[in-house]
């Protein structure tokens, strides 16, 4: 499917929406994202978020897809040493992954968690709209495959874009607003506690959470005012297993560069005492 703008003399400014009312929580999004930007296993540029609200029997599942919110404002490029992080003229906070130099100061500036270092290059990465096909007059690839029609591109500059209606015209949220990032993505239709976390009610008494990591189940009590803890400090839990950031060959190395430094210094110090 292919997408204009308002004018061809005139620089579009890229938006998306994304439609809770409408999100069915396929994950449709996150492969096509995948496949399309070649993106390697154990992360991803677009996920969504499963967000359960109520008490049994009258529980409600929401969703939310969280990815790069395209900052006007964008934290992470301010922090990028090399400009690999960078803002184009159209809105669109893209990466060069040819300067990058996977210092990660990107990631420690975004407030949304959208930036990931890939593991195969070892530089960063994030959701970019499919800068390389709107560039060539094609929508993103989530947009494409979506079945529910949750998710919206298009052009802010042009009144007459879909998503320049919704808006202008439709209530609309955004994430983090108290950061001041002013994001280029909005939440139609989206439960407060999708947005916020904290927003969520605390339920009274023991509650628990459970993961699998390695076919081996997690089950510790949840960060609760009575139980004084944290799920957080209690247990980390990953769909896939991850390589460990650490092994033996950094200890060899710190090993090996010890005993150099070592050959070096003996003779100065002898030569330092006269010996």
């Amino acid at each position: 499917m292919t997408i204009t703008t308002a004018d061809t003399r005139t620089e579009p400014l890229w938006a998306k929406v994304i439609d809770h009312t409408r999100c069915i929580g396929c994950h449709a999004c996150t492969t096509a994202c995948k496949s399309e930007n070649e993106v390697p296993l154990s992360v991803t540029r677009t996920y969504v978020k499963y967000v359960d609200t109520g008490y049994f029997p009258n529980v409600r599942r929401s969703f939310q897809v969280t990815r790069c919110n395209q900052c006007e404002d964008a934290p992470c490029v301010t922090a990028c040493p090399t400009a690999a992080m960078h803002k184009r003229a159209d809105g669109i906070v893209d990466f060069d992954k040819s300067i990058c130099i996977g210092c990660k100061a990107c990631i420690a500036a975004c407030p949304y968690d959208a930036i990931f270092i890939n593991p195969e290059d070892k530089s960063a990465e994030k959701c970019n709209f499919c800068a390389h096909r709107l560039d060539v007059g094609l929508e993103p690839a989530c947009v494409v495959v979506c079945p529910s029609e949750a998710l919206l591109v298009g052009d802010m500059n042009d009144p007459l874009s879909k998503v320049s209606q919704i808006v202008n015209r439709e209530a609309v949220a955004v994430r983090r607003p108290e950061k001041e990032t002013r994001p280029k993505v909005f939440y139609k239709g989206a439960d407060q506690v999708t947005l916020d976390p904290l927003a969520a009610r605390r339920p009274e008494g023991g509650i628990f959470m459970w993961s699998e990591q390695g076919d081996v189940p997690h089950q510790v009590p949840s960060g609760h005012p009575g139980s004084h803890n944290s799920s957080a400090a209690a247990v980390l839990s990953y769909d896939v297993i991850h390589r460990a950031p650490w092994d033996w060959r950094v200890s060899a190395y710190t090993f090996t560069k010890s005993i150099a430094a070592g050959a070096y210094l003996v003779p100065l110090l002898l030569g330092w005492l006269g010996l």
